[in-house]
């Protein structure tokens, strides 16, 4: 009976002290604007936060602290070196230089050194928490000194009214190591399509380095005129070749990361490949670029690794249409990628039957017969 109890007495302080260590460990880090003001439309502000370069910080999770209506998009990304001294800045590659001299913070690029894409958020997305065992390690003796938080301003009516701005993430983080590390690689193109059109923007590469990564989670993302991004793990060669979904979605739907039901690992001397399907309703050129009236064309995939060597180069692009098709990677073979690689998915991935998406001409898409132009695009390439 004695030792009954002081089993349990152990077990019991066994317990409350492994809590006590979990929730030591576990805490949140605010990455948010330092009440911001934005002067435009299209403004992209950037703020500098930096980590502890002793000892490493793991990101377990993201939680959105963030708004449509104040904000087109939200980015976080890793620098060695931010893009700038002052603690905001307007980020220099997406700033619009004819009105430069009206700016209330200096210009300056994302990072300085060392850039590396963590997380992208928009369209009043949820939070995104990463699987058991999985965190992106910043900090320590990684090259990421600093986390750097982009926002693109979709309007400025508070500013207007005096008020600042503090949107951003919340991360949960902990000190402790995780045998997986994260890593995000993203597709994107730059190009353009005709008035009154349909296009597709394509964009492929080989994965050069001695890697094994897991996909566990993607996140599409284009502007008004996007009907549907697709992306693909391709392996194997000529009428041998197959094309894997890693993940499809309406880039019209809420742009968080969202799980990848299956396990598609991607190794050295696979490709991988992003197609975004756009129908411009306009009657003028829509171009790849960073405002709203502009048009993206980007596929987040969100992987992981065992130990913590990630890709080396994580931004995969194109020169887009009318440059680069698939068809004219002489590596892929076009006759294996999946019909459905350009049609709009159904729920939850596409748009429930009957909802009315942003442009209002999502919809019909679903009935429009894409191979075609896909025929179009390969036949007259010879």
């Amino acid at each position: 009976m004695v030792l009954y109890k002081l089993l349990s007495i152990f077990f019991g302080f066994s317990s409350l002290l492994l809590l006590t260590t979990s929730y030591e460990t576990s805490n949140s880090l605010n990455i948010l604007m330092p009440d911001v003001v934005a002067s435009h439309i299209d403004d992209y502000l950037c703020a500098s936060f930096e980590m502890d370069k002793e000892k490493a910080t793991y990101i377990t999770a993201f939680n959105p602290a963030a708004t449509s209506k104040d904000a087109h998009h939200v980015l976080l990304f890793g620098c060695t070196e931010p893009g700038s001294k002052e603690n905001i800045w307007n980020c220099g590659e997406m700033a619009n230089s004819d009105e430069s001299s009206e700016m209330k913070y200096e210009t300056g690029p994302t990072c300085a050194s060392g850039s590396t894409i963590i997380y992208a958020w928009a369209m009043d997305a949820e939070k995104t928490e990463l699987p058991k065992d999985v965190a992106f390690k910043v900090g320590g003796s990684t090259s990421i000194k600093y986390l750097v938080l982009q926002v693109h301003y979709a309007n400025i009516d508070k500013f207007i009214a005096g008020k600042t701005d503090r949107s951003g993430l919340v991360l949960t983080t902990s000190s402790l190591p995780t045998p997986k590390t994260a890593g995000v690689l993203l597709l994107s193109t730059d190009g353009e399509m005709a008035p009154h059109s349909l296009e597709l923007f394509e964009v492929a590469c080989k994965i050069q380095q001695d890697i094994i990564m897991h996909p566990f989670a993607f996140r599409t993302h284009a502007h008004k005129l996007g009907l549907v991004n697709s992306g693909y793990r391709v392996r194997g060669k000529n009428d041998d070749q197959e094309w894997t979904e890693i993940g499809r979605r309406s880039p019209q739907l809420p742009q968080m990361f969202y799980p990848i039901e299956k396990d598609v690992a991607i190794q050295q001397g696979d490709y991988v490949a992003a197609a975004c399907t756009m129908l411009n309703t306009n009657s003028h050129i829509v171009r790849i670029g960073p405002t709203g009236n502009d048009e993206m064309c980007n596929f987040y995939m969100m992987y992981w690794v065992d130990g913590d060597q990630l890709l080396n180069e994580d931004v995969c692009s194109s020169s887009g249409p009318p440059r680069y098709y698939f068809g004219r990677d002489r590596h892929l073979n076009v006759d294996k990628i999946p019909e459905e690689a350009f049609h709009i998915p159904p729920p939850p991935n596409g748009p429930a039957p009957g909802e009315n998406l942003q442009g209002g001409h999502h919809m019909m898409m679903q009935h429009k017969e894409q191979s075609h132009k896909r025929r179009f695009h390969y036949e007259s390439i010879d």
